[in-house]
C-alpha cells in the first residue's frame, strides 16, 4: 500500500507507536482476557507491542496520520509478493520474544498457556476462508484515545479504501470490540463471521469489504 496522505511510520518511531498501541488496548476485552491480572498486563503490554511493531516493520507497512503519530494503521497487501524466508524467520524470532516476555512476567504460565489456547484469536487465519489473495488486511487500526473524534481513524481508513478501491482488492479485519462493528460498517464493510473459541468468553468480529 502506498499513500500521498499519510505518514509512512520510520524505525525511529517504534517506540512511539508501542506507547501508542499500549494506551489503546488497554482495555481491550482480548487483552483482558488473556491477561486477566492488570499488574501483569501493565507490564507486559509494551513489550508485546514492542515485539510487534519491529516484526510488522519488517513485512507489513505502517501508516499514521502525521509525524506525531495520533492515530496508526498497519496493513498487510496480500497482493503483493514477499520472500517467503525472511517471513517465517521473522514471524518465528517474534514468537520467540513473545514467549519470553509471557514468562518472564509470569513464571507460573498461565498468561503463556492463554496465548497458547487463544492462539485463534492472535491470528488472522479466517481469512483462508475468503480464498482471496487480491486483498489488504488491516492488522491495527489505533487512535490515541485523548485524539479521538477528530477524524484520524476515518483519515486512515479512507486512504485504505481509496488504495482497496483503486486496486481492485478486497479489504479484511478482525476486532474482539462489539462498538467498532458499527463503525466499519458506517466505511462499507460487512460481518463475515463472529469466532468464538473455548475457553474463553470472547466474540472476534471478522468483516470485510468487498472489491468495489
Amino acid at each position: 500500500m502506498d499513500s500521498d496522505k499519510l505518514y509512512r511510520v520510520k524505525r525511529e518511531d517504534l517506540k512511539k507507536l508501542e506507547k501508542l498501541l499500549t494506551v489503546c488496548f488497554a482495555k481491550d476485552p482480548l487483552y483482558c482476557k488473556l491477561i486477566p491480572d492488570e499488574e501483569t498486563r501493565k507490564r507486559l503490554m509494551p513489550e508485546l507491542f514492542q515485539c510487534d511493531m519491529t516484526e510488522f516493520f519488517e513485512t507489513c507497512e505502517i501508516f499514521a496520520d502525521s509525524p506525531e503519530i495520533n492515530s496508526i494503521l498497519v496493513v498487510s497487501d496480500e497482493s503483493e509478493p514477499y520472500n517467503l524466508i525472511k517471513y517465517y524467520f521473522t514471524e518465528a524470532r517474534a514468537q520467540l520474544e513473545t514467549d519470553g516476555y509471557l514468562i518472564k512476567e509470569d513464571p507460573s504460565l498461565r498468561t503463556l498457556h492463554n496465548f497458547i489456547m487463544g492462539k485463534d484469536y492472535l491470528n488472522s487465519r479466517w481469512t483462508d476462508q475468503l480464498h482471496q489473495e487480491e486483498r489488504l488486511h488491516i492488522i491495527y487500526l489505533a487512535v490515541d484515545p485523548e485524539k479521538q473524534g477528530h477524524g484520524y481513524g476515518g483519515l486512515l481508513l479512507e486512504e485504505a479504501i481509496a488504495y482497496a478501491h483503486a486496486h481492485r482488492l478486497m479489504i479484511s479485519l478482525e476486532t474482539h470490540n462489539e462498538k467498532n462493528v458499527a463503525l466499519y460498517q458506517h466505511f462499507g464493510f460487512k460481518l463475515f463471521g463472529i469466532l468464538e473459541r473455548k475457553p474463553f468468553d470472547l466474540k472476534q468480529y471478522c468483516m470485510i469489504r468487498e472489491i468495489q
